[in-house]
C-alpha cells in the first residue's frame, strides 16, 4: 500500500531523514518508534504530502504522490484520514462540524448524506449523541475519539495516527488502542501509528519499526522487535538511560 524509497528531509543543516526505506503492506497496522525529535511526524507528513522531501519518493497505490497536481493531491488526501496529536479539533466548531469538515467542504454530499455519515461515525468509536457539544465541553479521551471520527468520515483507505495515547491516562490509552484495533478489522484499513509508547505499540502493531538518526533500522514484528539483539532498540524498548542512546546522540 506505502512504499517509502530513499527518503531524505533537511530543514537547514538538521538532516531529519537521511535515506529513510520502508514498505507498509495493505491492511496491516505499521507502528513507527523512536525518541521525541527523531522524524516521525515529518515522516507522517511526507505520506499526507504535507511536505516535499529532498530526495526520494513515496509511493501509495503504485501512485508517486509527489508527481501529483495540486488539485488531484487534493483529492488523494481524502483518502488518508489523520488523527493528530491532541486530536486538533477546531474550537470554533460543534462536534459535528469538526467530524464533517471534510466532507462540508469537499464533497458534493448533501447535509442529510453527511449528516447521517457523521452520526455513523460517532456511534462507530462509542460517542453517540455528542453532535451538539463544543470542544470544551469534552474530556481528553472524548477529543481523541472525536478527532478519530473525523478521521474515517471520509471513509479512507489508510489511516495515520500522531501520537495517539499521549496525554491520556492509562484507561483511556487502552481505549483509543481497542479502537484502533477496531477501525484495522471492521474497516479493513491500513495504518501507520506513530507513537513512543510500547505498550501502545505492542498491542496494536503488525509490526513495529524503530527511527532512529533518519532511518529505519529495524523492523519487525512485537514479539521479534522484544527479542532483536540491536542494542539501541533493546535500550529504546526497555526505557533505559544505560546503552548506545546518549544525550549527545539525539537524533
Amino acid at each position: 500500500m506505502i512504499q517509502i524509497e530513499n527518503l531524505y528531509r533537511s530543514f537547514g543543516q538538521n538532516h531529519v531523514l537521511r535515506g529513510l526505506n520502508l514498505e507498509i503492506r495493505d491492511g496491516e497496522t505499521v507502528v513507527i518508534i523512536g525518541r521525541s525529535g527523531c522524524g516521525k511526524s515529518v515522516l507522517l507528513k511526507h505520506i499526507m504530502g504535507i511536505l516535499e522531501p529532498d530526495e526520494g519518493r513515496i509511493l501509495i497505490d503504485g501512485v508517486n504522490i509527489f508527481s501529483l497536481t495540486s488539485s488531484e493531491l487534493d483529492r488523494f488526501r481524502m483518502r488518508l484520514g489523520m488523527l493528530f496529536q491532541g486530536a486538533a479539533l477546531f474550537d470554533s466548531l460543534t462536534v459535528k462540524e469538526n467530524v464533517g469538515f471534510s466532507l462540508y467542504e469537499h464533497s458534493a454530499y448533501s447535509k442529510e448524506f453527511i449528516e447521517r455519515r457523521i452520526s455513523e461515525k460517532l456511534s462507530l468509536v462509542g460517542l453517540s449523541g455528542v453532535e451538539d457539544r463544543m470542544p470544551s465541553e469534552l474530556s481528553g479521551g472524548m477529543k481523541k475519539r472525536v478527532g478519530l471520527a473525523r478521521a474515517i468520515c471520509t471513509e479512507p483507505r489508510i489511516i495515520l495516527y500522531d501520537e495517539p495515547t499521549t496525554g491520556l491516562d492509562p484507561i483511556n490509552a487502552d481505549a483509543i488502542n481497542d479502537l484502533i484495533l477496531r477501525m484495522q478489522e471492521r474497516l479493513k484499513i491500513t495504518s501507520v501509528v506513530v507513537t513512543h509508547d510500547m505498550k501502545s505499540a505492542y498491542k496494536v502493531a503488525n509490526r513495529i519499526a524503530m527511527l532512529y538518526q533518519g532511518k529505519i533500522i529495524g523492523i519487525g514484528t512485537p514479539e521479534e522487535i522484544k527479542n532483536i539483539q540491536n542494542p539501541i532498540i533493546q535500550q529504546f524498548i526497555t526505557g533505559s538511560a544505560q546503552g548506545p542512546i546518549t544525550d549527545r546522540s539525539l537524533e
